[in-house]
């Protein structure tokens, strides 16, 4: 059994971690199911464990998270809905590749919910959409970021998870160079022209995400 939480306003980050320290510890130890959490944070960035200092080029903008996640740095903040995963990746099958796929995947679902196509892009962490609206790039069709994902697992409970950019201020990226990318953009599905809302985007996650990410096995 997966607990759904959904939490309104903004939630502190460093609780946030708090939180899915301990939910993953009792996951582990077998005294609290498994769970996604729905959150928003306040503006701010956050550093992987692969973050490069150059790539923090506002450093005073928003506060800066360092996390053991894996990834570079990443922006959050309001407009954008954050699915933090506390799953037993033991119980999937002990495979993070797979698992991480899976997330790709649920994402790439969700969007489809919204008649966008989502791509995943060897090399570049993270879902893509082309943007046939704009001009071509010397690389070809103009891609833009709109979806990142990065976790960490602790004896193979996993935290962190996906973000999806629903109406996100998109200047506050403007601080970071996103997941190391230069030459690629980020949008949301509002930039895109949609009339999407962050209760539509909860309704979709859910929707897809028995069809998406491997089920626990006894």
């Amino acid at each position: 059994m997966v607990e759904w939480i959904t939490t309104n306003g903004l939630t502190d980050y460093a609780d946030a971690v708090a939180f899915m320290e301990t939910r993953a510890d009792a996951i582990y130890a077998g005294t609290a199911d498994e769970c996604i959490w729905l959150v928003e944070h306040p503006p701010l960035y956050t550093a992987g464990t692969s973050a490069k200092i150059e790539d923090l080029t506002d450093p005073d903008r928003f506060p800066v998270h360092d996390t053991k996640r894996g990834g570079q740095y990443t922006y959050h903040g309001p407009g954008q809905r954050v699915a933090y995963v506390m799953l037993d990746v033991g119980k999937r099958g002990h495979d993070v590749r797979r698992f991480v796929k899976d997330l790709e995947t649920w994402v790439i679902a969700t969007l489809a919910e919204f008649n966008v196509t989502g791509e995943i892009r060897d090399g570049r962490v993270g879902v893509w959409v082309q943007r046939d609206d704009k001009p071509l790039t010397p690389l070809g069709p103009a891609e833009d970021k709109i979806a990142a994902l990065g976790i960490r697992l602790r004896k193979w409970i996993s935290f962190h998870g996906i973000s999806i950019n629903v109406e996100p201020d998109l200047s506050h990226f403007d601080g970071i160079v996103p997941c190391g990318i230069t030459d690629h953009g980020v949008t949301s599905l509002v930039d895109l022209g949609l009339p999407v809302t962050m209760d539509d985007v909860d309704v979709a996650l859910r929707k897809t995400f028995d069809a998406t990410v491997t089920p626990k096995h006894p």
